[in-house]
């Protein structure tokens, strides 16, 4: 991941000079590059889009086009609907479990909608939510995935991942594939699992080595066990169906999860955009490709120039991990007690006393389709050239609002 900063302020600087902040900005020359390592890195395996780190229906069509990707994720059910209605995918898989009774009624009134959408289950009660909608002899049959929980249990209560599905073991996959395939009206076609602590967990954190190396261990021993117990619940599972997938990991973990024989497709989304949080994996580090620009408007002191805006928080602990990160021009760092704002943010920095009033400061979001929600477009930096596209916001939708 090396990137001439220099370079890059000036095409974005360019591209976009005749727009007023705040700007977001994808770099489609990094977002291509992105993709086309995931590809490789995927070993031949399909790539699922995981649309939460997307957020922007031109872009997710720019990568579906690609040869090494098919289908999105999605995370609501409203989202899958709309993006099978809009052309944009005929395979989607939501990602969480729904009770939009709206949009089950949706899904289960048409039956292009019902054979192209996955639903989430982890439990028989998800079942239930669609029947009290519509009875099963009065629609199409629901298409299911299973959510395997990926996480770690070394021993008695020890717990290493996050907290999804409640089905863990092959034996508690299997009895639940035996209740789902004898309900009517459902058809049981795919299996999910999400090893969010090798994915989601970047495995170099700056400045904290001992926590790295812990993490290092705990992946280690983490990745065989998900590998064997994965290959044991869909063994079990396919007892009592065909499955079309079995659908793994994310962008932290492309290349590993492909590896595992009992994964037929992985997902990744992140990488596109390569946030923050990448920068502390080892394996791979995104080119940065996706960005947003303040304005400098006032300079409170000496190597301070403070932004109007900026407190661009991403989700999850809150912690510094989370905040932006200002990245042009380099050198410019948050003032600790003051961080990003919610209206204002000073920046410190020798650099700063080269910016003035009207001057443009770039920053890097610390996750990926999260810097969508706060932006009705995207430009398209073709070289020195912009191109807007509009967020999901900007097409009106608010999916988790």
């Amino acid at each position: 991941m090396i990137v001439d900063r220099t370079t890059l302020q000036r095409r974005l600087d360019t591209a976009t000079g005749h727009l007023e902040t705040p700007i977001a900005a994808v770099d489609l020359a990094a977002f291509d590059s992105n993709a086309t390592q995931l590809e490789a890195r995927a070993g031949g395996k399909p790539i699922r889009v995981a649309s939460k780190s997307v957020r922007c229906r031109e872009l997710i069509e720019r990568v579906l086009a690609r040869p090494g990707w098919h289908g999105v994720m999605a995370y609501t059910l409203p989202e899958a609907i709309w993006l099978v209605r809009e052309g944009v995918t005929d395979d989607v898989l939501v990602a969480y479990p729904t009770v939009n009774r709206a949009a089950i009624a949706e899904l289960t009134s048409d039956e292009k909608l019902a054979g192209a959408i996955s639903l989430m289950v982890d439990s028989a009660a998800h079942l239930d939510v669609v029947d009290r909608v519509t009875s099963p002899g009065n629609r199409p049959d629901v298409r299911l995935c299973m959510d395997l929980d990926s996480s770690w249990k070394p021993a008695g209560p020890l717990h290493v991942g996050v907290r999804r599905s409640p089905v863990h073991s092959a034996a508690q996959a299997s009895a639940l594939a035996r209740r789902l395939v004898a309900r009517p009206g459902f058809k049981l076609v795919g299996m999910m699992s999400y090893e969010a602590q090798i994915a989601g967990v970047g495995d170099d954190p700056p400045r904290q080595a001992l926590r790295g190396r812990a993490i290092r261990l705990m992946q280690a021993y983490s990745y065989p066990e998900i590998v064997r117990r994965r290959g044991e619940a869909v063994a079990a599972v396919s007892q009592y169906t065909e499955l079309e997938y079995v659908n793994g990991g994310g962008t932290g973990s492309v290349a590993a999860t492909s590896a595992d024989p009992a994964v037929t497709e992985v997902t990744a989304g992140s990488g596109l955009y390569g946030p923050t949080l990448f920068d502390a994996y080892r394996s791979w580090q995104p080119t940065p490709a996706a960005f947003f620009a303040l304005s400098v408007v006032r300079r409170p002191a000496p190597r301070i120039a403070t932004v109007l805006g900026g407190g661009w928080i991403a989700s999850g602990p809150a912690e510094q991990s989370r905040q932006p990160q200002p990245y042009l021009p380099a050198g410019l760092k948050f003032k600790p007690d003051e961080g990003a704002g919610e209206v204002q943010t000073p920046l410190l920095g020798p650099v700063a006393d080269t910016l003035r009033p009207g001057d443009r400061v770039w920053f890097r979001h610390a996750k990926a389709g999260e810097l969508c929600e706060h932006v009705n477009e995207l430009q398209l930096i073709d070289g020195e050239t912009a191109t807007p596209a509009p967020t999901y916001r900007g097409e009106g939708h608010a999916f988790l609002g």
